[in-house]
């Protein structure tokens, strides 16, 4: 009979292994709410000490503002992609997108972190910094479909800011409503972009 030693753990480069922490309190965030993660509950997920989560994140708030910047980045680039496939199919892809199901998650969790952005000031200034970098985004693909002559716009950096604002409103009762995706304010985003942007009704209609 032989016996056997058992396997040792592999130790992750502290970079790999902080990333993963982030990434797991990130599906925690969108999945049970950003108030569902703390270093036990990711400890948990992970397989590991919670301990080793506190290496990294020695304050719970760092680690449910990091998880909040990572969902909402990730989620910024798969709409708006940094190099987008012309402005009108841009538009179109993305209102698509954010009227879907699959947008459902995303926006639950910007409601709950501007909630609890009251009494987190790190997390207030992480969502803060996500507002400008959705703005900035959208800003430079009106920009861009101005230049073209695509779109007619002399405020693109107000357009933006409209824009986003129409989005949030519509997605106001998404923990209560969510069911009732027809509703008048449903088309209110795209309607609203297509009037700042000079557009006749319905060319940001998908495919």
């Amino acid at each position: 009979m032989t016996s056997r030693a058992p396997g040792k753990r592999v130790r992750k480069a502290p970079a790999e292994r902080r990333n993963e922490i982030v990434a797991t309190a990130a599906r925690i965030g969108l999945t049970d709410g950003l108030e569902c993660v703390t270093l036990r509950r990711v400890a948990d997920e992970l397989g590991v000490q919670p301990g080793l989560v506190g290496h990294y994140f020695p304050a719970a708030d760092e680690l449910v503002a990091e998880a909040f910047t990572h969902a909402t980045m990730a989620e910024l680039d798969g709409l708006l992609p940094p190099e987008p496939d012309g402005p009108l199919r841009t538009f179109r892809r993305f209102f698509g997108l954010t009227s879907s199901a699959d947008f459902d998650d995303v926006s639950k969790l910007w409601l709950n972190a501007r909630h609890l952005s009251r009494y987190r000031p790190v997390l207030r200034d992480h969502v803060v910094k996500q507002e400008l970098l959705w703005c900035r985004r959208l800003e430079e693909l009106i920009t861009a479909g101005t230049a073209a002559g695509v779109f007619a716009c002399a405020d693109p950096w107000g357009a933006a800011t409209r824009i986003l604002v129409a989005i949030d409103g519509a997605s106001a009762y998404i923990n209560t409503s969510a069911d009732q995706r027809r509703t008048p304010t449903a088309d209110m985003p795209r309607t609203v972009a297509e009037s700042e942007l000079g557009l006749r009704r319905g060319m940001f209609l998908t495919d």
